[in-house]
């Protein structure tokens, strides 16, 4: 079973159940700074809650679409490509500072056309092929679109960073009509994110000196990458003798 947790920004679960915000919506004509705005600047609680309601359910729209085809995989080919899905949504603070260095208009307006990556989804493969196959069948459905992708396994970022990034767009269908939203997908291995969530730690909280850390990550990553073909071609053999024994029953 595929396990995964969403979050609302800024919210959090009441004693009585259901969803207390922590802080109050904007109107669509007004600023989207969420960290200056006074009570009076504030509008409806509806407004704002939509939009980061609607990411959520993007997010749950390519969710459900990754486990269908993990499950299928299951049943066709007797292998899970998917090892575990995680999901975020960005936090207003998040999305109002990256508007900022993008030089925005800090409107909800601007939010939505511009930034692509209020919803995310990470996909954990078991092996580098799987990262692939994944890919393949989810743009392959016709109501996926992709919007842009980065190949970062095949060309690696000069810290050793791998990981295929996608942005996509999804319809989601509500009762006043369909959104089409889009969802930023990372598809790594088991390797590839267990050096990722070790480097920001060791890079970027001052656990290691800068330099030196870099050069050691580096050789880390470049370890963890001959690490997952191994991987691979192991699995790749057990794999095929698996079905050659299978046939000959």
């Amino acid at each position: 079973m595929i396990g995964q947790h969403i979050a609302m920004p800024g919210a959090s679960k009441s004693k009585k159940g259901g969803i207390r915000l922590d802080f109050n919506p904007l109107s669509d004509s007004m600023p989207l700074d969420f960290r200056t705005m006074t009570g009076s600047e504030q509008g409806g609680l509806g407004s704002l809650l939509h939009v980061f309601y609607a990411y959520s359910a993007a997010i749950r729209q390519v969710s459900t679409k990754l486990e269908i085809l993990d499950h299928e995989y299951q049943v066709l080919h007797d292998h899970n490509p998917v090892h575990h899905l995680e999901s975020r949504l960005k936090t207003p603070t998040s999305i109002y500072e990256k508007m900022l260095r993008k030089g925005l208009p800090i409107t909800k307006q601007a939010m939505r056309a511009h930034i692509t990556d209020i919803a995310g989804v990470r996909v954990i493969c078991r092996y580098r092929e799987d990262i692939y196959t994944v890919r393949s069948a989810l743009l392959a459905q016709d109501d996926v679109q992709l919007v842009r992708e980065r190949d970062y396994i095949k060309e690696p970022k000069p810290n050793g960073y791998r990981s295929l990034h996608l942005i996509v767009r999804v319809p989601v269908f509500f009762s006043s009509g369909v959104e089409h939203l889009p969802v930023e997908i990372q598809l790594r291995t088991i390797g590839m994110d267990m050096w990722a969530c070790l480097e920001h730690e060791l890079c970027y909280k001052g656990a290691l000196d800068a330099s030196e850390a870099a050069r050691e990550m580096k050789e880390c990553a470049e370890m963890i990458a001959a690490a997952d073909l191994k991987m691979q071609s192991a699995f790749q053999k057990l794999h095929q003798q698996s079905l050659a024994a299978g046939n000959e029953n």
